[in-house]
């Protein structure tokens, strides 16, 4: 990676610190559009547009969202102190220019493209935000991508010093950034740079395997717990790794450097033609793994530090990042749960606040229920009830085997459902994995559900739990016999669960709702899957919920303290005080 220590100042924006600080952080045009409010340093709202919109990874100007995070936060666009775009758009544009010029005239198409978009958007986004806004152009900043990446994890991270390192598909010219973090300052020392990717390098099999760029990785994950490796050594004819754990691509097997409809070339195709496609996933995760411990390792010689932040878009491959956790001498990570493009808004407004104005207060992030808001939803013709009998009845419907679909408070920011916008059911129901997929989600069978389990009861289901990661259901980790026993539905095939801590602190009622459903059933776990459909986004509104509720085969659907239930004929209930007595 290249020395780039002094390659990211933000030459003339050098300001003391002030007090009642508002900055707006937007990311789009790329995948993940977003906008997040930070105030007085801390991040108070935050919503990516396809919420909104009801477009999946919708990339377009994030009108929506910044309405959304505006009105959460009580600010005005007249109060905003600044403005910051997450990445340098003509760094972007220089990339494209000088990477069609290299292959042409194979990347005549791949130049025709990437002069529409920008001449459409890309180079007048400051002309955008102003004009949306209504503000004076001086308050509009630009922010490089991957240190928006590494803000997002270092600021609301627990440590006040840390290594960073940041990995996806490609920002400007940068697919992968290494550094420090020490107070309020973040300093870059190492880069790799396009075409040279991890992030492409997974995204070029993703498309391969028939799923779509930037949406089915997690896919990908999910079915190399079904393979056995055994391509590893084909897959490594595709790259080379330096000592420092950066690569480079053979350009040979790969297309996105200057084609617009193929990620991989004919070579690609024959070196794989005929394998299972399986044992490529699970070849291909092994892979991944092996080259970001080799560069997490660098990182730690490099930096010194005993801990790392993590951020990018590779950072939601959960299993590297327990990998990460069990291999690396770190003592400890943080990932911000909104690890791509959209937590990059997040980032570049945090960067402006304590790198560039000098603040030095830090916040750590207790939740990321940032969104949307749906509590004082006001229905006719529901049933309502008081927290304390709502959850007692839930919790029974759970354990009778309805499927939940759990909308309260604020949606959560980032791919996650940590609860609030949720759907629920029994995960001791071995069958109940195959029911949800094939009738609810409507997704392929071969993917796997996440438990949420009380934090206090999780060692006993699953092994070396790292609080960080499993409180934003960022990593897998190995389920104990007792889990496979009594939760089998949201333990994968591989043995492991990408879990969900809920702690005492936890903001909403999910917690109540697991320690009844402990009550009556011995089990302190639930099946916790997004609420949505296949190829649309998490529901963000009241109405969004009702809507997918009635699409889909959930029994109950529960929206702040009303209740919706599909008739199926009557089914017992059980009175709260054999719940919390």
């Amino acid at each position: 990676m290249a020395n780039v220590e002094d390659a990211y100042g933000l030459v003339g924006r050098s300001q003391k610190a002030m007090v009642g600080m508002n900055i707006l952080g937007i990311s789009c045009y790329y995948h993940e559009a977003a906008a997040a409010m930070v105030v007085d340093g801390k991040l108070v709202s935050a919503q990516a547009q396809e919420r909104s919109s009801r477009v999946k990874h919708d990339a377009g100007f994030p009108t929506l969202a910044i309405k959304t995070s505006l009105r959460e936060a009580g600010i005005r666009a007249s109060q905003l102190d600044w403005v910051v775009f997450y990445e340098k758009p003509l760094w972007k544009f220089s990339r494209n220019v000088e990477i069609s010029l290299r292959y042409f005239p194979k990347s005549a198409l791949f130049f025709t493209e990437a002069m529409r978009n920008a001449l459409a958007e890309k180079l007048w986004i400051k002309s955008n935000i102003v004009t949306a806004l209504n503000i004076h152009p001086d308050k509009v900043l630009f922010v490089p991508q991957h240190l928006s990446h590494a803000a997002a994890s270092f600021y609301p991270s627990p440590f006040q010093e840390a290594a960073f390192l940041t990995l996806d598909g490609v920002g400007e010219w940068t697919t992968g950034c290494w550094g420090v973090g020490e107070g309020h300052l973040l300093r870059p020392m190492g880069e790799m740079r396009f075409p040279h990717s991890v992030g492409l390098l997974y995204s070029t099999f993703t498309a391969w395997l028939g799923f779509a760029v930037n949406d089915g990785e997690y896919k990908v994950m999910g079915m190399a717990g079904y393979g056995h490796p055994r391509y590893v050594n084909r897959i490594k004819k595709l790259y080379r790794q330096h000592a420092d754990g950066s690569i480079v691509l053979n350009l040979e097997y790969f297309a996105f450097h200057k084609s617009t409809t193929s990620m991989f070339s004919r070579s690609f195709e024959r070196l794989f033609s005929g394998v299972n496609r399986f044992d490529v996933a699970a070849s291909l995760q092994e892979v991944i793994e092996e080259i970001i411990l080799k560069m997490v390792d660098y990182v730690w010689h490099k930096t010194g530090k005993d801990y790392l932040v993590y951020a990018g878009g590779v950072a939601l491959n959960s299993v590297v990042n327990a990998n990460i956790l069990a291999k690396s001498k770190f003592k400890d990570i943080f990932i911000f749960p909104a690890a791509g493009d959209d937590g990059g808004a997040a980032g570049a407004a945090l960067y402006v606040y304590h790198h560039i104005l000098g603040h030095k207060r830090r916040r750590l992030l207790e939740d990321v229920f940032l969104g949307s808001d749906v509590e004082g939803t006001s229905w006719r013709g529901t049933k309502q009830m008081g927290d304390r009998q709502l959850v007692v009845w839930v919790a029974r419907q759970l354990s009778l085997g309805r499927v939940v679909g759990w909308c309260e408070g604020r949606s959560e920011f980032g791919p996650r459902a940590l609860g609030h916008r949720s759907i629920l059911a029994d995960p001791r129901d071995p069958n109940m994995k195959e029911r949800v997929n094939a009738k609810i989600k409507f997704r392929e069978e071969f993917r796997p559900f996440a438990p949420v389990v009380l934090a206090q009861e999780a060692p006993r289901y699953f092994r070396n739990i790292n609080i960080n990661v499993a409180k934003f259901m960022l990593g897998t980790f190995a389920a104990t016999d007792l889990a496979k026993k009594k939760a089998p539905a949201v333990v994968h095939i591989d043995g492991t669960s990408r879990i969900q801590i809920v702690e005492k602190n936890y903001q909403g009622r999910l917690r109540k709702l697991l320690q009844a459903f402990y009550k009556i059933t011995g089990v302190p776990i639930l099946l916790n899957t997004s609420f949505n459909l296949k190829g649309e986004p998490i529901v963000n509104t009241a109405a969004d919920a009702r809507r997918t509720f009635y699409r889909s085969g959930l029994d109950v659907l529960v929206v702040g303290n009303h209740i919706i239930e599909k008739k199926y004929g009557a089914l017992p209930g059980i009175h709260e005080s054999a719940i919390y007595s």
